[in-house]
């Protein structure tokens, strides 16, 4: 996807016809995964259909609260971005084991302590930011990809007993060349409506091949409410919860690992021009899911996750990433709910079509976890991790080797590469947070008076570093340069506000220079990125920009809620 494709990033507002319009086709996406993962889950388990009809309402409605949230705003809820969610299917094992073994009220439970497992991790996303990486958080966005392409290429072939051997891989085929021709060759409505077109080009075919089943709308009924099944909480947790309660957590934090992954190639995905993560953002995609969560265990249907791949897809094919789509999504899911003729002419769409827009859809998410892997370019550590992780999480993927290990239950449940990825790249991490050079840590004031104790700080710092005079001027420089920018000082001001730490990292040849404060200004990396080369005369905040750009190698700066975070790179010699 290239950044001129965004015809309408999220803060623009497109024509509500459009917004109908796309949202129709991102819910074509999303609704037969929605119901396939749900009706597993329950069937499995030995539920009636009482439940599975109830568990099917309860996540639509769930996928359209969660959706709607998304594309607010609201302080620490919500993306402001496209966020297609469903249930998940990393979780559809573990949720057979549960309702199985202990029923619906210990599927509940366990989902509703999870829930709030999400919510400690974005309260605390800041202090993991070293942890859960780009690397971390790109490489489990491509085990993802790969893993669960498989899926796509399976549904080619599941057409109605009695068809042709060919009709699952032609009609792929052709929603495939479809597809491709309107996102490369389409422009304007064309290009918006190339999901919607293509799906109904599959269909088409389909049809024509005598296997399109158009009994299932005939006989859905226009209007319908199951009886309600809350499953209730057991506030006296037996055995079985206790013995699946680690598996679910250490499941939550994967799922949360690629919630971070998933909002991050959003945010990107949304914009025309490279703009910097607003972590705030990614904190609201755990938050909202961690809501989804315990939505669906107090209702007692599987729990929910962003669906990455259909948002990006969805926005990358139609150009329109306005967050009127996220509300019309919403608004289309509640009346597939209410109204079960809608949800069933929605699920006629056949399987290969739905296999053959996976496969596109896949790919594009693995391009984007490369991109944030590889942002910053590649060094050995980053080779090692990333390389690593992939091939311990594309070889172990639901291979023999972990029942062996494990036994056949927990190796079920523990059957997923993306796991394995996820622990790996994040153990890598840890290896290289914990075993570098020891850090140097100063703790300030944001206010005028403390520049003298930073300059103190860095010239100590390259001192003990034995930086020549002007390695040293230039990390002093940085240090001054980085406070003021972040705190927005004038000629008129006279301090600042709230604490900062800088957190001196010593590297081979450069140190890495971490200044968590708390600010309100706009995002350092956006400005730097925006500064005009050819301005005559700038401003003084401008010159300070300018300042911190000629004299660090990189700069990148992190906002959560409530506090900053700018990591800048300066290279020294002796």
């Amino acid at each position: 996807m290239t950044a001129q494709a965004v015809r309408y990033t999220p803060d623009e507002a497109c024509s509500p016809l459009l917004a109908a319009a796309v949202g129709l086709q991102g819910v074509a996406l999303v609704l037969a995964p929605t119901i396939l993962i749900v009706a597993i889950s329950v069937r499995a388990a030995d539920q009636g259909d009482e439940y599975l009809n109830w568990a099917v309402l309860c996540a639509l409605l769930i996928n359209a609260v969660i959706t709607a949230l998304h594309a607010t705003r609201a302080p620490r809820l919500g993306s402001g971005h496209i966020v297609i969610t469903g249930p998940t299917v990393q979780f559809v094992a573990i949720t057979i084991v549960a309702l199985s073994e202990g029923g619906p009220a210990t599927l509940a439970s366990l989902l509703v302590v999870c829930a709030f497992v999400q919510f400690a991790v974005a309260q605390w996303l800041p202090v993991l930011r070293r942890i859960i990486t780009p690397v971390v958080s790109g490489t489990v966005l491509m085990l993802v990809a790969v893993t669960l392409v498989r899926f796509g290429t399976d549904r080619l072939t599941e057409l109605p007993d009695g068809a042709p051997a060919v009709a699952g891989p032609a009609v792929g085929a052709l929603t495939l060349v479809v597809a491709v021709a309107f996102v490369l060759r389409g422009s304007g409505p064309w290009r918006q409506w190339s999901t919607m077109i293509s799906i109904a080009a599959g269909c088409a075919l389909t049809a024509a091949l005598g296997q399109y089943e158009i009994q299932r709308v005939l006989d859905a009924p226009w209007l319908g409410f199951p009886e309600a099944q809350f499953p209730g909480l057991d506030l006296t947790p037996g055995p079985e919860f206790w013995a699946l309660l680690p598996t679910f957590v250490v499941l939550t934090l994967v799922l949360c690992t690629k919630a971070i992954s998933d909002s991050m190639i959003i945010q990107r995905a949304s914009q025309r021009e490279p703009r910097a993560v607003d972590f705030r953002y990614v904190q609201g995609t755990v938050s909202t899911n961690g809501l989804g969560m315990l939505l669906a265990g107090v209702t007692g249907t599987p729990p929910v996750q962003p669906y990455a791949s259909f948002s990006t897809s969805l926005i990358s094919f139609t150009g329109v990433a306005s967050r009127r789509v996220g509300y019309a999504i919403a608004l289309i899911f509640i009346v597939a709910a209410i109204f079960p003729k809608v949800g069933a002419l929605l699920l006629t769409i056949p399987s290969p079509v739905m296999g053959a827009y996976l496969i596109l859809a896949l790919g594009i998410i693995f391009v984007g976890g490369a991109q944030t892997a590889f942002q910053g370019g590649l060094d050995q550590q980053k080779t090692l991790t990333i390389g690593l992780s992939l091939a311990l999480g594309l070889g172990l993927d639901n291979h023999d080797v972990i029942p062996h290990v494990l036994g056949d239950e927990l190796g079920a449940v523990f059957g997923s590469g993306v796991l394995y990825g996820a622990l790996s790249a994040i153990l890598l991490s840890l290896i290289l947070e914990y075993t570098g050079g020891r850090p140097r840590r100063l703790d300030a004031t944001m206010d005028v008076a403390a520049l003298a104790a930073i300059d103190e700080f860095m010239r100590d710092l390259a001192s003990g570093l034995g930086w020549n005079e002007p390695s040293t001027e230039r990390l002093r420089s940085v240090g001054e340069e980085t406070v003021s920018s972040l705190a927005g000082w004038n000629d008129d001001s006279a301090d600042g506000a709230g604490r900062l730490t800088i957190i001196a990292r010593p590297q081979v040849g450069m140190v890495e220079l971490e200044f968590v404060a708390s600010s309100e200004q706009e995002n350092l990396e956006d400005q730097l990125a925006y500064l005009s080369e050819d301005a005559e005369l700038p401003d003084i905040d401008e010159m300070s920009l300018r300042l911190l750009r000629s004299r660090a190698s990189s700069v990148r700066h992190q906002q959560y809620y409530g506090i900053d975070i700018v990591t800048v790179l300066v290279e020294g010699s002796s």
